[in-house]
């Protein structure tokens, strides 16, 4: 993470709607500024930290003569394109203790397939509680060795003994189930009509 550096730049605000080509708006805001400031970043680059680093990407943001420490709080999208139209970003001290939801990523869900077996996602996300420098973008856990019946718990994540969870005790993210067959009639009946 200590390579990554997002620009912000100078937004200036008003009542009109953000219309600059390869920029997204945003705001920097934390306990390392002494007041929010509306910003603007490059999309391109923005989108490659998230498609490499997710939603909670840490990352040192260069604004003017600054270069600060955060990660990102919020993404806004629209509810049609689904085009990010708004970012936060909440600059920190790396030894500050944050709050966050971590997306899980679930490996090896093509072994389970292959053994007439499917994945049931109860929560794909798990809120963790530590210091900034020692939470990771996401949590990964390995599924291929699962078999029917078990269930994915905080004791399959590899956390760092420093992150605390705050998810309920005992809660399950995901269940291994059989793999539902297709419905024979259906299919018969789509046979038969062509």
């Amino acid at each position: 993470m200590e390579g990554i550096i997002l620009n912000a730049f100078e937004r200036t605000t008003g009542n009109k709607k953000f219309k600059e080509n390869g920029f997204i708006p945003g705001v920097i805001y934390g306990d390392t500024v002494k007041k929010s400031e509306p910003v603007k970043f490059e999309e391109v680059p923005l989108k490659r930290v998230l498609e490499k680093h997710g939603p909670n990407a840490k990352m040192w943001i260069q604004y003017g003569n600054e270069k600060k420490y955060g990660f990102i709080k919020e993404i806004q999208r629209h509810p049609v394109s689904d085009k990010i139209i708004h970012v936060d970003v909440q600059l920190v001290s790396r030894k500050h203790e944050i709050k966050m939801q971590l997306p899980i990523i679930f490996k090896g869900e093509d072994r389970l397939t292959s053994n007439v077996l499917q994945l049931q996602i109860h929560k794909p996300e798990i809120d963790v509680y530590g210091r900034m420098d020692l939470m990771p973008d996401a949590v990964t856990v390995d599924v291929s060795k699962k078999e029917l019946g078990d269930t994915i718990t905080v004791n399959d994540f590899n956390l760092d003994k420093e992150i605390k969870v705050n998810d309920m005790e005992g809660e399950i993210y995901a269940t291994v189930a059989k793999l539902k067959e297709k419905d024979e009639l259906g299919d018969t009946a789509e046979e038969i009509t062509e």
